[in-house]
């Protein structure tokens, strides 16, 4: 039997728990036994939870619905627990170094104690300075194992599950399971608390408890609220039952008591039903007040009075409720430009038009990426709504003649802003446009992270100098009701970066799509009109920005590579989108190199190609679909990951042949082993793991989703990668 059995809930926090697990496994005392439970077999989080059982045969996962929560999920772990002792940890929380073993050795010295308390900090999602709200809770109790009764102020109402130990023979004697509730626990901190015979502390922080963005889900407005009346009166009612003295009850009352106040004094909480829930905690409250209760002093003691009198309209006016709206009302952001401020005050006082939808792609560049491909689908599958496109006025020269568009910053760009129902961007609407109730904003993405994004930019100084304020962007991310998402490494990192309470749509990249429906015809014709001579092998150069540099700087001699390379090689230089607008040959060819950076469209560009090289931009994923040569010039790996930073090791799981150096380069080609064995190995690896969702079909997901508001489980299913079929090379290879 292990010493401890370690319950992982997996639910909804898939991108931190590989860090969750390895932090149980990483500790220096083994004797243990890492419970991971999954909602459901093929559940990311299950993929992950099983590559772990892969490798540590202590790992032993467990299914429990969603629709059981998270006291379900528990439940289910302690069920599959064989351990001496129970430890409950979150999917996104970490056990701290040395934990377990200071837990042994407190367990050994206090003798076989009910509940072990413990501290542990709370950590801010930016990593800031962590908080530790069990010492002082702690620091009262004696040295050694004591009775309840010694410190009746120590209950488990006061911390989370995950700040102590439990006794698995305890647990089982008492059948104490987790409360099926939003609050279960606190529930279950009362439970423990009424039936623990004897505890003892442990005055050292054993957990991380890393606090989300958007807060804890128990804040959340909704009737779920009312369930912590349902915990209260469950734990005294057994209180009650094991006939506790008054001391034991007195403080077990006034903090279970505390947490009703707080739900019944934000009245946001409670969007209705807010007078029933405080009639029934004022009905509880007279049910379970301990004999000789006195309510505290100061302003919380007047809440006790009045909820013991049901002075509903008393307690709502001390708490000020009426106020909560203008509050928010004046908090909302305005256009900065002052002569279309009052133009989109008024369109925001006008009913949303629920057939109207905007689009913008890349700040504003065109008619591209994912919102072109969504738009271009949706005038198929629901031409009923109005589109219009936003650009800048330098770019609405370049619009196709059948799309409607707004020039950025004119009056009718607000005016559409402010009433579409349907917001559609790859980046980022201005800072001024509000998120209205009703609308529905969808978050596109251009690309697949291989570069820390958003907030796990802020540890690199260089680009966190050039990324603004992260407030501000954090209040852009809380306009996003979707987000979308072309395989599980993406939905893992937005996550992370990009923290927020919108829903992730794995549909993958509707601008990918053509991939697999153009033809060979329509491959030839694209490389006709870039000028690709006939017969000769495209090679797509598609660097990357560099935050370090401040121009572009291609990082290659193309000439001399085409020169190296082989006869029939040609160059198609596409530099990142950032340098679009310099001085460039976007005219036509020069030698064997083709500059094709002002080109629309990078899918065009991508089909023309017959192989890719990049170093690290996210072109790669989106060229992979092809199943296409892919080689990796990587000659400043080193550097670009020290200042830009990366999610993964780009060398260790490249798609194709890595090369260090031009010569390198060169001689891949001209030897043939860019499309050998080996790269095709690598390729077929890479396409697994990020081509997943990118099937031709993700344009029409999004749009009978989002826009046609179909549910998820009537929406065509992804076809396996070895059933599809990518568009062809027009070159015929011997």
């Amino acid at each position: 039997m292990p010493r401890f059995s370690i319950i992982v809930p997996c639910h909804g926090v898939t991108a931190r728990l590989s860090l969750a697990l390895d932090s149980v496994l990483g500790q220096s005392f083994g004797d243990l036994q890492l419970i991971p439970v999954c909602d459901a077999p093929d559940s990311p989080a299950a993929e992950v939870a099983a590559g772990f059982m892969e490798r540590d045969c202590r790992v032993t996962p467990v299914d429990s619905p969603p629709s059981a929560g998270l006291s379900g999920a528990r439940n289910a772990g302690m069920r599959a627990a064989t351990g001496a002792y129970v430890l409950f940890l979150d999917g996104d929380d970490l056990l701290l170094p040395g934990a377990l073993a200071a837990l042994d050795a407190r367990l050994t010295e206090t003798a076989c104690v009910d509940v072990l308390y413990a501290e542990h900090e709370r950590a801010p999602w930016w990593e800031g300075e962590p908080s530790n709200p069990a010492a002082p809770l702690l620091a009262k109790a004696p040295e050694g194992a004591f009775a309840p009764a010694e410190l009746p102020e120590l209950t488990g109402v006061q911390l989370p599950a995950w700040s102590a130990v439990y006794r698995r023979g305890f647990l089982t004697e008492h059948e104490l399971t987790f409360p099926d509730s939003h609050f279960t626990d606190l529930g279950w901190g009362g439970l423990t608390t009424v039936a623990a015979g004897r505890i003892a502390v442990l005055r050292r922080v054993v957990v991380r408890h890393r606090l989300r963005r958007q807060g804890s889900r128990l804040h959340l407005p909704g009737p779920h609220q009312h369930a912590v009346l349902d915990q209260v009166d469950l734990v005294l009612t057994r209180a009650a039952e094991r006939a506790l003295p008054a001391d034991r009850v007195r403080p077990l009352f006034e903090q279970l008591f505390t947490a009703v106040l707080k739900t019944a004094s934000r009245p946001e909480r409670l969007p209705s039903g807010h007078r029933a829930f405080f009639r029934r905690a004022a009905r509880l409250y007279r049910r379970h007040r301990p004999q000789g209760y006195r309510a505290p002093g100061g302003s919380l003691g007047v809440q006790h009075r009045l909820l013991a009198t049901g002075a509903y309209t008393a307690f709502r006016g001390l708490r000020g409720a009426n106020q909560v709206t203008a509050r928010a009302t004046e908090r909302l952001p305005r256009p900065h430009a002052v002569r279309n401020r009052l133009r989109y005050t008024v369109g925001l006082r006008r009913p949303l038009d629920p057939e109207l939808a905007v689009y913008c792609a890349y700040w504003g560049r065109g008619y591209a990426c994912n919102p072109a491909a969504i738009h271009a689908k949706a005038r198929e599958l629901a031409p009923h709504l109005r589109s219009v496109f936003l650009v800048e006025a330098d770019q609405a020269h370049a619009m196709p003649k059948d799309v409607d568009y707004a020039v950025i910053g004119s009056r009718r760009s607000w005016e559409v802003l402010a009433r579409a129902t349907y917001l559609i961007n790859n980046a980022n609407f201005a800072e001024g446009v509000v998120k209205r109730p009703g609308s529905i904003h969808l978050q596109t993405q251009h690309g697949t992270p291989l570069k820390t994004m958003g907030v796990d930019q802020s540890t690199y100084p260089v680009v966190a100098a050039q990324s603004g304020s992260y407030t501000r962007l954090l209040g852009r991310v809380d306009r996003w009701d979707f987000n979308l998402s072309a395989n599980r490494h993406s939905t893992q990192m937005w996550e992370r970066a990009f923290p927020g309470s919108y829903e992730h749509l794995e549909y993958g990249y509707p601008r990918n799509d053509v991939y697999y429906t153009a033809t060979g015809e329509d491959v030839a014709r694209i490389r006709r009109e870039l000028g690709v001579p006939e017969g000769t092998t495209a090679v797509l150069y598609a660097p990357t920005h560099r935050d370090h540099h401040t121009g572009f700087e291609p990082g290659l001699d193309l000439e001399a590579f085409c020169d190296a390379a082989g006869e029939d090689v040609v160059v198609l230089l596409r530099a990142h989108y950032f340098y679009d607008r310099g001085p460039g040959r976007s005219d036509g060819r020069v030698n064997r190199i083709i500059d094709v950076t002002a080109h629309r469209s990078s899918e065009d560009v991508c089909l023309a190609a017959d192989a890719l090289v990049t170093d690290y931009s996210s072109i790669m994923f989106d060229y992979a679909n092809l199943d296409r040569p892919i080689v990796v010039y990587a000659d400043d790996w080193d550097v670009y990951r020290e200042t830009r930073g990366v999610y993964f090791d780009l060398m260790a799981e490249p798609p194709g042949l890595v090369a260090r150096t031009p010569q390198e380069l060169a001689a891949v080609f001209r030897d043939g082993s860019y499309a050998g064995a080996e790269a095709t190995a690598l390729r077929a690896a890479f396409r697994e793991r990020f081509c997943e969702f990118d099937d031709g079909r993700a344009a029409e997901r999004v749009v009978r989703r989002v826009l046609l508001g179909e549910p998820a489980q009537a929406l065509p299913p992804v076809i396996p990668l070895a059933d599809r079929v990518p568009a062809p090379a027009t070159l015929v290879r011997s």
